[in-house]
């Protein structure tokens, strides 16, 4: 059984582009910031948390929320 955390996209897949768009990268929602062009969620405490396109392809991230 893979984790949240051991998931990763495939090789080919971008991240969408759209703003107000939502991923899913280590058991957690981000959305895209269309005017910043950056992730937001939350941490696991539940604090404001940012990380740019780049940082969530190096986490991983899908499209549904996986358990």
């Amino acid at each position: 059984m893979r984790t949240a955390m051991e998931t990763q996209p495939e090789q080919t897949a971008e991240l969408p582009t759209t703003p107000c768009s939502v991923v899913w990268s280590r058991g957690h929602a981000y959305v895209l910031e269309g005017f910043r062009a950056r992730w937001v969620g939350r941490d696991d405490r539940g604090r404001p948390h940012a990380i740019t396109g780049a940082e969530m392809q190096r986490r991983g991230w899908t499209l549904t929320r996986t358990v």
